[in-house]
């Protein structure tokens, strides 16, 4: 009976795990492009927080700001924007052109 029980729960935590893959697989499938869109464009760029395009801000330094934030400056979860699109997020930053529209301090 107990191995029953520890096989079937097993199993729950394997599926489990896999739809939670699945369920980041899918959310990864934003590009940097939509994420700074969705998330950062809301701030940065629109005299509440910094511009941060053009600035050649080191991916790293970025991606740490997103997970801890800072003053006014929110953390990001990994169910908000995930690993895999932190990742490349930081990286587009880094090297991405400043955006003449975009405007702040």
């Amino acid at each position: 009976m107990r191995r029953a029980v520890a096989l079937v729960a097993g199993l729950a935590l394997a599926g489990s795990a896999q739809a939670a893959q699945k369920l980041g697989e899918a959310q990864a499938q934003r590009s940097p492009e939509q994420v700074y869109s969705a998330v950062c464009g809301y701030c940065h760029g629109k005299n509440v927080g910094p511009v941060i395009r053009g600035r050649g801000l080191p991916a790293e330094a970025v991606e740490y700001q997103v997970r801890h934030g800072q003053n006014a400056m929110p953390a990001f979860r990994p169910t908000e924007i995930t690993p895999a699109e932190l990742k490349a997020l930081a990286a587009w930053i880094q090297t991405s052109a400043a955006d003449p529209k975009e405007h702040g301090q």
